[in-house]
């Protein structure tokens, strides 16, 4: 008998460490693979919308006295006009009820902080709605739009979904020239695989998609990790670190790197002038400003920040 009870407490802490281990384990793959099908699905919907500005009321208004406020049904719009004819859709939820769509009202970061849930595209990222760049070399530039309060959505898999839009993005900015992504954003959507169950974490269950450019829009749903994140590295050097951790790791390119830039809030990261994988030319390769969302070009032997994702 005391050897029977001997070996049960053995089984009792082996299984009590082991356990969580393999329950995470178990979970990852679960997140991985929904992951990855709710991309598939997104991309598919996407390209069925002939275009994705105009959806949606967004216009400034003063009255007599002089009062401004602001018409804005753009995001919930865009669900229920738009999206809804391509992607199954079982309920929609304006900005006052985002918790009626399983959207949680706190989540934790990429760097562990917990925050609120925004409400808007401002509190999500106020430099898409205002900013001003000004160069030591005479360069200067800026751009600012009305801000547009967030609606959600649950997919008929179960997905909460949070809604970030823009009516007013367009397609294809200077691409040879400096230029600032923000007008190339149309959508951006942070899903929650599993409604507010839990852990409503970044890189977990929570993660983000972004939709760029109005027509024969480019979807990117990059997952970020936090090896070598702020690491100064030239984009050689930093495409070489982040497969050196991880084989399925690798350095975001321009549009994956614009999207890391809009969701910053939800990254936690202070950081400025990331590297991307994408080249300009032979000599250059292209980075993207976290603090002013301007997408620049340097000589391939510039360094900046660095923050590998996956897929």
């Amino acid at each position: 008998m005391a050897e029977i009870l001997l070996s049960l407490t053995i089984i009792g802490v082996v299984a009590a460490i082991t356990l969580p281990s393999l329950t995470g384990n178990i979970n990852e793959r679960t997140w991985n693979t929904q992951r990855k099908a709710l991309y598939a699905r997104f991309s598919q919907a996407i390209a069925l919308m002939p275009a994705l500005n105009g959806y949606g009321t967004l216009r400034e208004n003063t009255d007599s006295a002089g009062s401004t406020s602001i018409e804005d049904n753009a995001a919930e719009t865009f669900i229920t006009g738009g999206l809804s004819k391509v992607l199954k859709i079982n309920n929609i939820c304006d900005s006052d009820h985002l918790t009626d769509c399983g959207i949680a009202s706190k989540f934790t970061d990429l760097n562990g902080n917990q925050k609120i849930i925004p409400a808007d595209m401002l509190t999500l990222n106020s430099v898409m709605i205002n900013t001003t760049i000004s160069t030591a070399s005479g360069f200067s530039s800026s751009y600012s739009t009305l801000n547009t309060k967030a609606a959600a959505f649950e997919t008929a898999n179960g997905e909460s979904i949070l809604t970030f839009y823009n009516p007013n993005c367009v397609s294809n900015g200077n691409e040879n020239e400096w230029h600032f992504v923000q007008p190339l954003i149309c959508a951006n959507f942070v899903y929650d695989l599993n409604g507010n169950k839990g852990p409503n974490t970044v890189g977990k269950d929570i993660g983000f998609i972004s939709v760029l450019n109005s027509s024969d829009s480019i979807v990117v749903a990059p997952v970020p990790y936090n090896h070598k994140v702020g690491e100064s590295l030239t984009p050689q050097e930093a495409i070489s670190a982040c497969a050196a951790n991880n084989r399925e790791h690798r350095l975001p390119n321009k549009d994956e790197a614009a999207s890391l830039f809009v969701n910053q809030f939800f990254l936690g990261l202070s950081y400025d002038n990331f590297v991307t994988s994408s080249k300009k030319d032979a000599d250059s390769y292209w980075y993207q400003g976290f603090q002013t969302g301007m997408r620049n070009f340097d000589h391939s032997y510039a360094s900046g920040n660095v923050l590998c994702i996956y897929r």
